[in-house]
């Protein structure tokens, strides 16, 4: 979607990694792919050397929300979720993947000149959904945003074609000071929220706006 000049940008250079034998814990599950995904599109974060890993990193109030992702991926991580104080009176609740080949595959989608970007063959379903509305949802009277300024235009359009073909949900780009970001259209918060509500944990329902007629 993206030139490898534009989106190479001067970042961490691409993973080029060979699979290695006795470092597998086999094929990722439709389950785990689909959170992976999501973490994607959303706050998580993947880093490269041999291979690739995953890290969850959120504040300290979001700890179950932490928790409930490591379940989902505890087969490839080692040590379970830790604080760590972070910048100023942050304290963030996180953990990471093993560096493992079966991750590299999403590390290449997702980073292939060293920046996050959002692959070509991008598929979503309500899972990944729900996980990239618990990440970066918010609302706004009665519609909501995504959270997705760190996306390039194209990459937004993408995502925004997606949605409208795989959901029918209705979007727009909404300008929010020098960045863009995803525009859930009002008629479709109820739609939006019927496809995710099965995956939304209690404490998220609070990003959707008041669905009064």
């Amino acid at each position: 979607m993206m030139t490898q000049a534009s989106a190479y940008n001067g970042g961490a250079p691409p993973c080029i990694s060979f699979l290695q034998a006795g470092n597998t814990v086999g094929s990722l599950s439709v389950e785990e792919r689909t959170v992976v995904v999501g973490c994607l599109l959303g706050d998580g974060t993947m880093r490269c050397k041999t291979n690739a890993l995953l890290e969850i990193n959120h504040s300290m109030e979001q700890s179950d929300y932490v928790d409930w992702k490591y379940r989902k991926l505890q087969r490839f991580v080692l040590t379970p979720p830790k604080s760590r104080k972070g910048n100023g009176n942050r304290v963030a609740y996180r953990f990471t993947t093993r560096s493992l080949p079966e991750l590299t595959e999403w590390y290449r989608k997702f980073y292939r000149y060293g920046r996050k970007q959002i692959p070509e063959d991008l598929e979503i379903d309500p899972l990944g959904l729900a996980i990239w509305i618990m990440d970066d949802g918010s609302k706004s009277y009665r519609a909501m945003y995504l959270n997705t300024q760190q996306f390039s235009i194209e990459e937004q359009n993408f995502l925004m074609a997606k949605l409208e073909s795989k959901f029918g949900i209705r979007v727009t780009l909404n300008r929010d000071k020098h960045y863009s970001r995803i525009r859930i259209a009002v008629e479709s918060v109820a739609r939006l929220y019927q496809i995710v509500q099965p995956y939304l944990l209690p404490q998220f329902k609070y990003k959707f706006p008041l669905m009064t007629p």
